[in-house]
């Protein structure tokens, strides 16, 4: 079954970090870009961050650039989203996608989806 699942969500104070990973099960993500998307209740999902396949080119939302950061590790088959200094507005689920040609918020060119995790950043 080819799928990506997302885990590392949870319950964290403002200022605290998480790590999230995405990982690919039944085909290798060496030929994908990755990018991270969230939606908010009551919003849009908007992308927060992706990954070319090469790993070596990255880009970011304004509302997270200097304290998210993406990267991936092919040999594990999984991409990371490290965040720190959480924010109550960084509150939504995070999903990961997968698209064979290049980064962008056009949600019908990625391939493959997970079912996101829940990241709550709360006092």
């Amino acid at each position: 079954q080819l799928q990506l699942v997302e885990s590392g969500g949870g319950l964290v104070q403002p200022g605290g970090s998480l790590r999230l990973s995405c990982a690919a099960s039944g085909f290798t993500l060496d030929h994908y870009a990755i990018t991270w998307f969230r939606q908010a209740p009551g919003k849009e999902r908007e992308g927060v961050s992706c990954i070319r396949n090469n790993g070596g080119s990255t880009s970011y939302a304004d509302s997270v650039k200097g304290r998210f950061t993406i990267s991936r590790d092919n040999a594990k088959n999984t991409v990371y989203l490290q965040m720190n200094s959480l924010k109550p507005e960084d509150t939504a689920i995070y999903y990961c996608a997968a698209t064979t040609t290049y980064c962008s918020g056009y949600e019908l060119s990625y391939s493959y989806w997970g079912q996101g995790t829940q990241v709550t950043v709360s006092s």
